[in-house]
């Protein structure tokens, strides 16, 4: 009996991904990125590659996982990192450490120039546009600059566009969106516009803190937030290792409130618990 076809406009649904094939990617994933993917991911990794399977026709994700491992596909095997790895952000994330920083940075006598600070897992570039607002509002336009690094290359062009949905505007304290920000018009209508000024201060790269990176810094301060709680201790002492290594001795080291570098050999200053200078 032939199969029927299916309806127009309707897609098929991806095939259940087995317990070996999981395996593998979480594998990967763990190798490239040092991210661990618990068992309870089977289903992200489902979700979130399924698309991928029925665009490039592979049947099944062990199809899939042979095809991104091929030489050749380079570009899909970072599409399907990308998609695997980017985390949720949100502007003025822990606003306590924005806080701490525009203290920090007034209490300096006098300010270093260039001051430059790190976003070190910036996603789609919420956290480092509000450091850059933090900055704006106590170094003026002075000579700072904020980087922001990212595994994924799909996050960091969202990131360089620098619009958002007008709804993710609501951690923003009200002076710095009058400040830094536009309401969109026309086709962006229902859209925020970081300014072109402090997008100016701004700039995006792709760096895997699993990796060794090329000469970013030195940074004054650098975020190190809400990626740590997906490795193990040994990538996670690696991670930290790698940022505090682009630090200026003195410089500031945050991490995000659910995360603890206790019980790692670091060698860094706790300020506070989530906060740490470097000797």
């Amino acid at each position: 009996m032939s199969r029927p076809l299916p309806l127009p406009g309707l897609t098929q649904p991806a095939p259940a991904i087995t317990d070996a094939e999981f395996a593998r990617f979480r594998a990967m994933v763990k190798d490239l990125t040092g991210i661990n993917l618990s068992d309870q991911k089977k289903a992200l990794v489902t979700g979130r590659l399924g698309s991928r399977l029925r665009h490039r026709g592979a049947a099944t994700f062990g199809d899939y996982y042979k095809l991104i491992r091929d030489p050749s596909e380079t570009q899909e095997l970072q599409t399907a990192i990308d998609l695997l790895t980017t985390n949720e952000t949100y502007f003025f994330r822990e606003p306590e450490h924005f806080e701490i920083l525009a203290n920090h940075i007034r209490s300096l006598r006098p300010v270093p120039l260039p001051f430059r600070v790190w976003s070190a897992a910036s996603s789609s570039g919420e956290e480092a546009y509000s450091l850059a607002m933090v900055l704006a509002d106590t170094l003026g336009s002075g000579e700072w600059s904020v980087l922001g690094t990212d595994i994924s290359t799909r996050v960091l062009e969202r990131a360089r566009r620098a619009l958002y949905p007008m709804e993710r505007a609501t951690g923003i304290p009200q002076a710095h969106l009058r400040a830094h920000c536009l309401k969109g018009q026309g086709q962006h209508e229902g859209m925020l516009l970081v300014s072109k000024a402090l997008r100016a201060k701004v700039s995006f790269a792709q760096a895997n803190l699993m990796k060794t990176l090329p000469k970013l810094g030195p940074f004054d301060v650098a975020f190190l937030r809400n990626v740590l709680i997906y490795f193990e201790p040994a990538e996670k002492l690696k991670a930290v290792e790698t940022v505090a290594a682009q630090i200026k001795p003195g410089g500031l080291l945050f991490v995000g409130h659910s995360e603890s570098l206790t019980g790692l050999d670091h060698g860094l200053k706790p300020l506070r618990p989530t906060v740490y200078r470097v000797p």
